[in-house]
């Protein structure tokens, strides 16, 4: 079951109407009431919701009470829970609180109507590993995490409860000076990035007699990982070829049947078993773990890999797993989840999600895990 975070900033866009030039603060949302601006953001939601109204059955939404989501999800019959109760007025406060009672549920998405004065309080709360996607309802829309319309954000999120490959978009959060707006200044300002889906356009890899493009994407691979290593980080390579690329252009020897440790781009210890990588967890070093997609199966964990214990993912934490695998590989399980065997099922259950694939040099996409339940014959 896809799992949907919805949040609503009620306000968003009530001053846009009546000159206003946005919605921050509650002194410009109470002029604006007076004068009559209606609440144009649960009328946006709807019109994104709506896309996804024939696959109810496959997700369930977690929001906010009230006209911060609950109110438009019972109106429209969606399966819903509400994970946070908000003040009425709603206020910012209830923006942060919500993304942080949607994280610790493990929600796939959080979408949420507003503009860039919401971006701004999502992204103050945000985890880097969450994906989050913006309907736009705001008066400013200077950020990137929107679609380019409701219904093209509803289109999106229909094509993820559907596991359809996506690309893993890294989008600018703005805002702007308000006041300054007013008086007809642009002051805009770059807070941050958020992790957006993005529809997936790419040339299928050609099997037949490319060879050597397949070399460069696994080049490609390796320097994206090597590029982003961390002088006080263990880095353990996992087995198989597209693992044993990172190693090679490192200038390392590997096993390619197994896992070898990484740190400050040398050997630190070769064919390491769950021994090793407990002791350097237990002595608070940092760890990051690269492993790949065996090809026709898709499995990532529990396969040539044992050694990534229960205990040792469980300690280390999910957001320091990264995945790579080519395109070509992952088109080769022809839209069936990644998959995990770490024996033991809770855990499995508990990394069912979307995953960040890397594909390329800056080249991601974002894959749904599911998990092994097949029984032994």
């Amino acid at each position: 079951m896809f799992k949907l975070g919805l949040i609503i900033n009620p306000f968003a866009g009530i001053g846009g109407r009546v000159g206003l030039k946005g919605s921050d603060g509650e002194a410009i949302r109470q002029k604006a009431l007076a004068m009559g601006a209606p609440k144009l953001s649960p009328v946006k939601t709807h019109n994104a919701l709506s896309q996804l109204v024939d696959l109810k059955d496959k997700f369930e939404v977690f929001t906010v009470s009230g006209d911060m989501g609950e109110n438009l999800c019972q109106a429209m019959g969606l399966n819903y829970q509400v994970v946070f109760q908000a003040k009425v007025p709603s206020t910012e406060e209830d923006t942060k609180e919500s993304v942080q009672a949607m994280q610790s549920l493990g929600v796939n998405l959080i979408l949420f109507a507003g503009g860039d004065g919401t971006a701004r309080n999502i992204f103050e709360t945000c985890d880097y590993e969450q994906m989050v996607l913006g309907i736009p309802a705001g008066v400013k829309i200077h950020s990137g995490v929107y679609a380019v319309s409701p219904e093209a954000a509803g289109l999106l999120v229909k094509d993820m409860i559907n596991g359809k490959l996506l690309s893993l978009l890294s989008a600018d959060v703005m805002d702007i000076d308000e006041g300054a707006f007013r008086e007809g200044v642009v002051k805009a300002k770059k807070y941050g990035y958020l992790n957006v889906p993005g529809a997936l356009q790419y040339v299928q890899a050609v099997k037949s007699g490319g060879h050597e493009v397949e070399e460069l994407v696994l080049d490609d691979i390796a320097a994206e990982i090597i590029e982003s290593m961390d002088d006080d980080t263990y880095y353990v390579i996992g087995s198989g070829t597209t693992c044993a690329a990172v190693m090679q252009q490192l200038g390392l020897d590997n096993t390619l049947l197994g896992s070898d440790i990484v740190f400050q781009e040398s050997l630190y210890k070769s064919d390491a078993v769950e021994a090793d990588l407990l002791a350097l967890l237990n002595e608070g070093k940092k760890l990051k773990f690269i492993i790949t997609v065996i090809g026709g199966q898709g499995h990532i964990l529990g396969r040539g890999n044992h050694q990534l214990s229960p205990k040792v993912i469980k300690l280390a934490g999910w957001n320091n797993f990264e995945v790579i695998a080519t395109k070509s590989k992952l088109q080769e399980l022809e839209g069936r989840p990644l998959l995990t065997d770490t024996g033991d099922i809770e855990l499995d259950h508990s990394l069912r999600g979307s995953k960040r694939v890397i594909t390329g040099y800056r080249d991601f996409v974002i894959y749904p895990v599911g998990f092994s339940i097949e029984p032994i014959l």
